[in-house]
C-alpha cells in the first residue's frame, strides 16, 4: 500500500461527516498496514480541534474509534476552493501521492477544478469527483476535457458508491462464475428485468441539491444505469479498470429508451402529506428549501432497451423514490415461461422463475415452479435464498481503498458519464415540456396507486 495524503474539499459538509469519515476509519481498522495523512478544507471557519472531534465521532459512529491512531498526521483550512491562491496554499506544502476529493456541490466542483489549472499539482494527483458529473452530455464532455488538462483519465476517479456495494459486486460473480446462470443470460431466456431503490426517506433537508436533481438525476442517471451495465455488458477480459471499464461503457452506448418513446415509457411522481412510521412528513412542495414552479420529482420510473443481440426486446426498468415503504432495493431477473409444459401438471407457472438480489439488506433469492404436497403434479411456488450478510464493507469503504491505491476500477469512466446523459435527455425534454403528468402519492405508500408495486 503507498503512503497518500486525503485532501477532503467540503471537510465540514454532511457527505464527508456521514459517509466519507466513517467509512475511512472502517478502511483504517481494515487496513492497519495502510499509511495515511488527511487534510480537510471547506468554507466553514473550523479550528483544527472540532476537525479532528469531527473525526473521531465519525469513526466511532463506525464502530472504529481506534482507527483515528493510524491516521498519522491531520488538519483542517479554511479555505474558498474555487480561488487559485487558497488552493495552493494547500496543495504546495503536500508531498507524494495525494487523492482530493471534491465533497462539494456539482457547481463548485466544476469551478474549482478551472482553478486549479493555475496550480501546480503534486506528482502523482488523483482526483475524485462526485455524481452528478456535469448536467448533462455536453457539460459532462465539458468537464472531462477540463479534467484531462489535470491529470490523466486513469488519475480520475469518478465516484459511484453503488458500484462498491457488496450485492453489486456480487451480480458480477453470480453472472460469470455459475454455469446454471451465465448460459440463461441474455434476452433467448430473461422476460425482463428490474432495477428499484425506493426508500422511506424523504428530503430530509437536502432540498438545495435535491429540489434541482430530483430521483431521476439523483439515482437512475447515475446509480441504476451503472447497475444497468453490469447486468448488460459483455464479459470482459479481465476485472481490471480498462476492460470492465470498457464492458460497462459499451452496453450505454447500446442503451435506449424504450422504442424511443419518453412519453409512455417514463413516469414521474412527487409524495404529498403522509406518514411513515410515527413520522408525520409534510407534502413535498411544502419541505423547507423546495421550490413548488420547479416540479421536482421524487419519485422516476423510465423502461430501457439495450439494442444488442443479447438483449434485444428486454424491457429494462429502473425506478427510484423517497418516502415511500416498505424500503425494498433490488435487482429483479424475471426469466421466460417454458416453452412447453407437460399435460397434466396443475396450476399455472406463469414465468419461468425469478433472480432476486435484494440490496440491504443483502440477499439474493431465487424463485422456482415446484410440484408435490397433496396433489403431487400440482405446481407451486418456492424460494431458495441466501443470505449474504450486512457486507463486509461499507460501500464508500470499497471507494476509498480503491482511491488511495490509485485504481479506478470501481470508478465511472469519462465515456459512461456522458452516456448515462445522453440516455435520459429524450425523458428530461419531454418532463420539461410538461408531456409527462407529475403524479401524486402520499408520503409512506408504495407510491401512485396504479404504478405496479413489482
Amino acid at each position: 500500500m503507498r503512503p497518500a495524503t486525503l485532501l477532503i474539499l467540503g471537510a465540514s459538509g454532511d457527505l464527508t461527516s456521514r459517509l466519507l469519515l466513517p467509512a475511512l476509519g472502517q478502511l483504517l481498522q481494515r487496513e492497519p498496514a495502510r499509511e495515511l495523512r488527511l487534510r480537510g478544507a471547506g468554507s466553514d471557519r473550523w479550528t483544527r480541534k472540532r476537525w479532528q472531534d469531527a473525526v473521531r465521532t465519525a469513526f466511532a459512529s463506525a464502530d472504529a474509534e481506534d482507527a483515528y491512531d493510524r491516521v498519522t498526521d491531520t488538519d483542517y483550512t479554511h479555505a474558498d476552493i474555487t480561488q487559485v491562491d487558497d488552493l495552493k496554499q494547500l496543495l504546495e506544502p503536500i508531498t507524494g501521492p495525494v487523492v482530493i476529493y471534491f465533497a462539494v456541490p456539482p457547481a463548485v466542483t466544476v469551478a474549482a477544478c478551472e482553478a486549479l489549472r493555475k496550480v501546480k499539482l503534486p506528482d502523482d494527483t488523483m482526483l475524485a469527483l462526485e455524481k452528478p458529473f456535469g448536467d448533462d452530455e455536453a457539460s459532462a464532455a465539458s468537464l472531462n476535457q477540463t479534467l484531462l488538462r489535470l491529470v490523466p483519465e486513469d488519475h480520475i476517479f469518478r465516484v459511484d458508491h453503488f458500484l462498491g456495494r457488496a450485492t453489486t459486486l456480487n451480480v458480477l460473480g453470480v453472472r460469470f462464475a455459475n454455469r446454471v446462470v451465465e448460459p440463461l443470460w441474455s434476452a433467448e431466456h430473461v422476460r425482463s428485468v428490474l432495477v428499484r431503490f425506493d426508500e422511506s426517506l424523504a428530503l430530509e433537508n437536502r432540498a438545495r441539491y435535491y429540489d434541482h436533481a430530483g430521483a431521476m438525476v439523483d439515482m437512475l442517471q447515475s446509480h441504476l444505469l451503472q447497475v444497468l451495465a453490469i447486468l448488460t455488458m459483455e464479459p470482459p477480459a479481465t476485472l481490471g479498470d480498462r476492460d470492465l471499464r470498457g464492458a460497462k461503457t459499451a452496453a450505454l452506448r447500446a442503451t435506449r429508451i424504450w422504442e424511443d418513446n419518453p412519453v409512455r415509457f417514463s413516469r414521474r411522481a412527487r409524495y404529498t402529506a403522509g406518514t411513515i412510521g410515527d413520522d408525520k412528513i409534510p407534502s413535498y412542495v411544502d419541505e423547507p428549501g423546495v421550490d413548488p414552479s420547479r416540479e421536482t420529482e421524487s419519485l422516476a420510473e423510465i423502461t430501457c432497451e439495450v439494442r444488442t443481440s443479447r438483449w434485444a426486446g428486454v424491457p429494462f426498468t429502473l425506478r427510484s423514490g423517497k418516502a415511500i415503504v416498505p424500503n425494498t432495493a433490488e435487482i429483479v431477473v424475471v426469466f421466460r415461461e417454458v416453452r412447453h409444459l407437460p399435460d397434466g401438471f396443475g396450476g399455472t407457472p406463469g414465468d419461468g422463475g425469478v433472480l432476486r438480489f435484494s440490496l440491504g439488506p443483502d440477499a439474493m433469492s431465487l424463485e422456482l415452479n415446484v410440484n408435490g404436497g397433496e396433489d403431487p403434479f400440482a405446481l407451486h411456488r418456492r424460494t431458495l435464498g441466501v443470505d449474504l450478510g450486512p457486507g463486509r464493507t461499507r460501500a464508500y469503504t470499497e471507494v476509498l481503498s480503491e482511491l488511495l491505491d490509485g485504481d479506478v476500477t470501481l470508478s465511472v469512466g469519462a465515456d459512461a458519464a456522458e452516456e448515462c446523459w445522453r440516455i435520459l435527455q429524450p425523458v428530461r425534454d419531454a418532463w420539461r415540456r410538461g408531456d409527462v403528468p407529475l403524479e401524486e402519492y402520499p408520503a409512506g405508500s408504495r407510491g401512485p396507486a396504479d404504478w405496479p408495486t413489482s
